[in-house]
């Protein structure tokens, strides 16, 4: 939507700080191992998500998002790489683990996989039948208003709906 403008415009440093942090994923020249998929799109027809992973190492079967600075893992973080373990296991790939990794503080934290977390892996499955069942029209968006605070997105937003 705002692809015909300068990112200054409308991203904030910490975006701007992020996709410099992935620029090597992005491009593709993270690492040259043949085994290491890197910055591919990947989609669960049985979600119906599409999204894009960082890092994923077809030796070793460990998925890895990167993060340029955790303070918490939030539970959309987890929702994140569960997201890209559904699509990479129907694209045909055995997930074996997953790692959550913050440049910042060279910290790597284990994720564990949806079947060994079924208290999260309810979470995401509803989270994902909620976004593939929204409505506007029937479902009227009430906006949190400390989220909206904290949001890299706020300067983008209607500020009369918070």
């Amino acid at each position: 939507m705002y692809s015909i403008y300068n990112e200054q415009q409308y991203k904030q440093k910490v975006q701007i700080a992020g996709t410099a942090a992935h620029e090597t994923i992005d491009n593709g020249t993270y690492s040259s191992k043949k085994s290491i998929l890197q910055g591919i799109e990947v989609y669960s027809n049985k979600y119906n998500i599409v999204g894009k992973i960082d890092m994923f190492d077809t030796d070793t079967g460990r998925l890895t998002e990167r993060k340029k600075e955790i303070k918490v893992i939030y539970d959309g973080y987890i929702f994140q790489v569960y997201a890209q373990y559904f699509a990479l296991t129907e694209m045909g790939y055995l997930v074996n683990d997953i790692i959550i990794y913050d440049m910042s503080h060279n910290t790597k934290y284990p994720i564990a996989l949806p079947e060994k977390n079924p208290e999260f892996f309810v979470k995401f499955e509803k989270v994902i039948a909620d976004i593939n069942s929204f409505d506007l029209e029937f479902s009227p968006f009430t906006p949190n208003i400390e989220k909206c605070k904290k949001c890299i997105y706020s300067p983008l937003c209607d500020k009369s709906l918070c």
